[in-house]
C-alpha cells in the first residue's frame, strides 16, 4: 500500500513522547559498555515484575523463549503434556514443542477468541502437567476458572501474557495467577522493545534461578554449567528503553481502552449487519493489544471485501490469526485435521483486527467504520457520533 492514511500500529507517536529519555538511556549503556547482563536490565525485571504482581523477572530473548525456558524451569519436558489453545500465535505452540513436551490443543470461546476451559477440562488425562491459558488480544482468561481447573486437575497454570502487559480481571494482574508467566516485548506489543525481547515472571524463587541460568547456558557462575542451558539473554540496551516506557504504560493502557470503546459505540449500528467486536468480560482490565471484530454469517459481504475496501481506502488491518496452529503445515505431525476445532476454524474466517494504538483518533475511528459501513451497505446513519466516551 502506497497511500496509507490510518496506519494499523503507529510507533512513532509514543517515541516521540519519551524521544529524549530514550536517547539517554541508550547512551547511558554506550557509555557503561554492560550490553550484556547489565544494571538496567536487572533494574527492569525488578520494576516489571513489580508492576506485574510478581516476586521475579527474568529477561529473556524473545517471548518464545519465555515459554520454552519457562517450561524447563517449570520442571515440564518430555512425557508431560501441555494444554493449550488452538487459537494463538504459533510462538505458544512452539515453546512448548522446544522445551520437549507434548502440546494438547483445545477449542476457544467464539465470543472472546480465549481459551474454552470446559474443553480443556476434557483433554486431561494422567500425563497432563500444565495449561497455558493465552490472554489473547489483551484480555485475561478468568483467573478464578483457571485457579478451580488447576486445583481440581493438580496442573499447574503456565501464563501466555504476550499480549496483555498490566491487565487485569478479579483482582489479579497478568502474570500474578499461574506458577509462571511468559511476556513478549516485540515492538508492536503494549510494551514494546526496539527489536526482540521477553521476560519470564514467577513467584517460585527456585524457578526463576533455575530460569536465570538456564538462560545463560545452565550457568549461574562463570565456566561453571549446571544444566544443558542456551544463549537467551534479554539485552541491556533493550532492558533500559523498556525501563523508560514502563511507566508510561498504564496510560497508554487507558488511551486503547477508551479507543475500544469509542469503537464499540461507533460500530454498534453495524451489528445489524452482521459485524460484531469480540466480548470484553474484563471491563476496565482489558488492555486491547488488538481490537478484533467478528465478519459473522449475519453480514451481507465477506471480510476479504471489507479488508480489501479498506486497504483501497488506506486504512491498514490485520488477522489475527488467519490460520489456526492446527493446520499450519509445520505441525501436521500432532496428528489434527481441519474440523476438529470448529470454534478457532470459523473465527479464523471471521476476525479482523482494527488499527489500535494509543494516539488514534475519535475522528480516525468514526473513518475506520464509516468505511466498514460503506462496504456492507446502508444500515444505518454513519455519521460522526455526538457521544463521545473518554
Amino acid at each position: 500500500m502506497t497511500n496509507i492514511r490510518i496506519p494499523f500500529v503507529d510507533l512513532k507517536l509514543q517515541h516521540q513522547l519519551i524521544h529524549t529519555q530514550i536517547q539517554q538511556a541508550i547512551e547511558t549503556i554506550l557509555q557503561q559498555g554492560d550490553f550484556i547482563l547489565g544494571k538496567a536490565l536487572a533494574e527492569f525485571e525488578v520494576a516489571f515484575a513489580k508492576a506485574s504482581g510478581a516476586k521475579y523477572g527474568v529477561g529473556v530473548a524473545s517471548g518464545t523463549d519465555a515459554i520454552a525456558l519457562g517450561l524447563q524451569a517449570c520442571n515440564i519436558g518430555a512425557g508431560d503434556e501441555v494444554i493449550l489453545p488452538v487459537n494463538t500465535f504459533v510462538a505458544t505452540l512452539i515453546g512448548v514443542l522446544q522445551a520437549g513436551a507434548k502440546p494438547i490443543l483445545v477449542d476457544c470461546d467464539p465470543a472472546t477468541a480465549l481459551i474454552d476451559i470446559a474443553a480443556a477440562a476434557k483433554a486431561v488425562t494422567p500425563r497432563t502437567k500444565a495449561i497455558i491459558p493465552v490472554h489473547l488480544y489483551g484480555q485475561m482468561v478468568s483467573p478464578q476458572q483457571l485457579l478451580d481447573f488447576a486445583d481440581q486437575y493438580n496442573v499447574l497454570i503456565f501464563e501466555d501474557a504476550a499480549q496483555a502487559h498490566l491487565a487485569h480481571r478479579e483482582g489479579y494482574t497478568a502474570g500474578s495467577v499461574g506458577v509462571a508467566a511468559a511476556f513478549s516485548f516485540y515492538p508492536s506489543k503494549n510494551l514494546g522493545a526496539l527489536g526482540d525481547g521477553g521476560m519470564l515472571l514467577t513467584n517460585d524463587a527456585d524457578i526463576a534461578q533455575k530460569a536465570t541460568r538456564i538462560r545463560n547456558y545452565g550457568s549461574s557462575q562463570k565456566y561453571v554449567h549446571l544444566e544443558m542451558g542456551t544463549n537467551s539473554r534479554l539485552d541491556t540496551l533493550q532492558a533500559a528503553i523498556l525501563l523508560e516506557k514502563l511507566p508510561h504504560l498504564p496510560q497508554w493502557n487507558r488511551d486503547r481502552l477508551s479507543i475500544a470503546q469509542q469503537y464499540d459505540l461507533e460500530l454498534a449500528p453495524l451489528a445489524a449487519a452482521g459485524i460484531i467486536p469480540m466480548h470484553n468480560q474484563s471491563g476496565t482490565g482489558h488492555v486491547y493489544h488488538l481490537y478484533v471484530i467478528r465478519v459473522t454469517d449475519a453480514c451481507p459481504v465477506k471480510r476479504q471485501q471489507i479488508q480489501a475496501e479498506l486497504t483501497a481506502a488506506g486504512i491498514q488491518t490485520g488477522i489475527h490469526y488467519p490460520i489456526p496452529c492446527h493446520l499450519q503445515p509445520a505441525f501436521t505431525n500432532l496428528g489434527y485435521q481441519s474440523g476438529d476445532f470448529p470454534q478457532a476454524e470459523k473465527l479464523a474466517q471471521e476476525i479482523l483486527s482494527l488499527p489500535m494504538y494509543p494516539g488514534l483518533s475519535h475522528s480516525q475511528i468514526r473513518e475506520v467504520v464509516a468505511a466498514i459501513g460503506r462496504v456492507v451497505g446502508d444500515f444505518t446513519d454513519n455519521s460522526p457520533s455526538t457521544t463521545e466516551l473518554v
